[in-house]
């Protein structure tokens, strides 16, 4: 039994066995392995440093851990998710290199930007995630308005990259609105003309998302999310009507 490689040549010569192309996957899985643990590991040996950011940008003294091996099992976190922020780029070109030989034209065209596309916006909301956090970390310990006034906030130093983490993976994830959308326009499922009549309707769910994700009684802090957001909508929706989509 064969397969295709290059499906978008149709060319006979071209062709691998199952057993290549499970040959080629798992070459690909490896590399792609080896590169997080390579990037891990160099980060491992910085992690001090990336901790002392954290706790310098949000506004923190100090933070403290209450077991003997906290301080160990922080740094190992925090060294897996920098590997695999650094290590994002080989696992795209090793995708790229087992999918690209098999894909026509076309969607060579559209796929390997499309994935670029969605690391630079990923790396976007991050970077919007770590300028927020002061806001963030002000607002929600603040006495008497989400905390209890009887209250003191003592920063663990697991608790606090946890809470980074998840606000992170959280903005990256909502930054990716363009590469969704343009990708649904690519496939027909959505039309500029659609996304422009209901204008109104995206802006006031862009509106409601930024000040879900953004807690606070000011309302400017719910801005650094939403305009962003906003403009990534302007321009999705222009290029697919400039594209005819």
């Amino acid at each position: 039994m064969a397969l295709l490689k290059r499906s978008g040549t149709r060319d006979p010569e071209a062709r691998m066995t199952v057993v290549e192309h499970l040959e080629d996957l798992r070459r690909s899985l490896i590399v792609s392995v080896v590169g997080w643990f390579v990037c891990s590991a160099a980060a491992y040996g910085f992690w001090h440093p990336i901790y002392e950011f954290l706790i310098h940008r949000a506004g923190i003294p100090r933070a403290y851990f209450f077991y003997p091996t906290g301080g160990f099992m922080l740094g190992l976190k925090i060294a897996l998710y920098t590997g695999v922020l650094g290590a994002l780029p080989i696992v795209i070109w090793q995708g790229w290199r087992f999918v690209g030989p098999g894909l026509l034209p076309h969607e060579k065209r559209t796929f390997f930007p499309l994935t670029v596309a969605t690391y630079v916006f990923f790396l976007m909301g991050v970077s919007a995630a770590l300028f927020s956090l002061p806001l963030f970390i002000k607002i929600l310990t603040y006495p008497g308005f989400f905390a209890p006034s009887n209250f003191k906030y003592l920063p663990s130093g697991d608790d606090l990259w946890n809470f980074v983490l998840l606000i992170t993976i959280a903005f990256g994830l909502v930054f990716e609105l363009p590469v969704v959308l343009y990708t649904l326009g690519r496939l027909g499922i959505v039309k500029s003309r659609w996304l422009y009549k209901h204008r109104v309707y995206w802006i006031i769910g862009l509106g409601l998302l930024a000040n879900v994700m953004t807690p606070g009684a000011d309302p400017i802090t719910p801005l650094i999310l939403f305009i962003p957001l906003w403009i990534f909508w302007e321009g999705t929706s222009l290029l697919l009507k400039l594209q005819g989509r």
